[in-house]
């Protein structure tokens, strides 16, 4: 410049600054769970004051609420519609989550440390964990129901609201083995052999195998 001063750096747009501090918010409560990871550790990421977080998202919770947000629009963004299938699509969709969450670890373990974290008292997430987990418990029950009904099965809705269970558990499950010892699990492969498993139980009626 003509006066010798250095020209100011162009600030980036308000949505890329918002998807910047929610990836570092997203590092952040992964590593250290959300009461130990400060706005101060999420701002030091992205270059910023600890002001400039409250900034974009106004208070810590609300930074939390975003980043869960975040995580499930990672999850539907490559679906036509970005809407969850129904029927063997929607295992599929499961299997092939699976997959991309090999891919992305923070992801994963932002999402395994603030779900644990929420079963403790007054956690800003429990209300939003207890409702996706009974979404995902519809979801999941309706999609088997109709694989049940093109099979000429029939599956009660209070056993497959059981099957819905039991697949998120041991989804969410093998995920926490796997960022423990990623080489010890296949996220992508250990996830279609469960539901398979867990699939071809339900489907079998009186003829599965029975522990009582």
């Amino acid at each position: 410049m003509a006066d010798g001063s250095r020209p100011r750096r162009a600030r980036p747009p308000r949505s890329e600054r918002r998807e910047e501090i929610l990836g570092a918010a997203t590092r952040v409560f992964g590593s250290k769970g959300y009461h130990a990871g400060s706005l101060v550790d999420v701002a030091e990421q992205v270059g910023i004051t600890h002001a400039g977080v409250l900034h974009h998202f106004g208070s810590k919770d609300k930074l939390l609420w975003a980043v869960l947000e975040y995580r499930d629009r990672l999850d539907v963004e490559h679906l036509e519609g970005q809407h969850i299938p129904g029927g063997l699509d929607l295992f599929r969709h499961l299997v092939t989550t699976a997959g991309m969450n090999a891919e992305r670890r923070g992801i994963v373990q932002a999402y395994s440390v603030l779900t644990g974290e929420s079963v403790t008292d007054g956690h800003p997430a429990a209300a939003w964990v207890t409702e996706r987990f009974a979404v995902l418990r519809r979801e999941i029950a309706d999609a088997l129901i109709e694989v049940a009904a093109e099979r000429e099965v029939s599956i009660g809705h209070d056993r497959a609201l059981r099957v819905a269970s039991t697949v998120i558990g041991v989804m969410d499950g093998l995920q926490v083995q796997w960022l423990l010892d990623p080489d010890a699990v296949d996220l992508a492969t250990e996830t279609a052999f469960a539901i398979e498993a867990i699939l071809a139980a339900a489907l079998a009626g009186s003829e599965a195998p029975r522990l009582d």
